[in-house]
């Protein structure tokens, strides 16, 4: 399986790389591909046009679309910021659409509270729905996310990485479920 991992923070100091090379180490552990998508690395602008109606894209575009085209499922990492998902994975979500048909999406949220970012996860997942990719029900919330994971992406004292063993086989069951039906086809849009 191809799996795109989307980062959402851009915050200088941000936790997401540390919850990005967790993410990482889950999706590598179960023999997937992964490719990761950055928004510090790609700086997108502010959505003016989506990729599709864009006549000549930048290669920076370009880039991400192969990448998203090309997966079976994303793994978006998603800190929350006022209750509510960063602006930088909105607006990395924004610029394209047909890329996430009907391919799962499994949440890692974060926080530095105790929740773990769960109302981020939540309205993701409606994003999500509206995208058409779609959100597995269960999400994996890191709570004191700056305090719960090692720079390496390990976490602390393993509790996390038990914790994923739900998370990841139900992701591997939707992985597997839709990547069956869109071999058999993609209903009309």
């Amino acid at each position: 399986m191809n799996i795109a991992i989307l980062l959402g923070s851009v915050r200088n100091n941000r936790e997401g790389n540390k919850v990005g090379k967790f993410a990482k180490k889950l999706a590598e552990g179960r023999g997937w591909e992964v490719e990761i998508v950055d928004p510090v690395e790609y700086e997108l602008p502010m959505l003016e046009q989506v990729y599709k109606q864009m006549k000549t894209p930048d290669e920076k575009f370009v880039k991400i679309h192969n990448i998203l085209n090309n997966a079976d499922g994303f793994i978006m990492v998603a800190a929350e910021y006022n209750h509510s998902i960063p602006p930088a994975l909105k607006n990395l979500l924004d610029h394209y659409h047909q890329e996430y048909y009907y391919k799962p999406t499994a949440i890692i949220s974060y926080s530095s509270g105790p929740f773990g970012g769960i109302r981020a996860a939540e309205q993701l997942k409606l994003i999500c729905s509206e995208l058409r990719t779609i959100p597995i029900p269960i999400s994996l919330p890191i709570s004191k996310s700056h305090e719960s994971l090692n720079d390496d992406g390990t976490s602390v004292n393993g509790d996390y990485e038990r914790r994923a063993e739900k998370f990841l086989n139900e992701f591997q069951w939707y992985l597997e479920a839709l990547k069956n039906q869109r071999e058999k086809r993609i209903p009309n849009n």
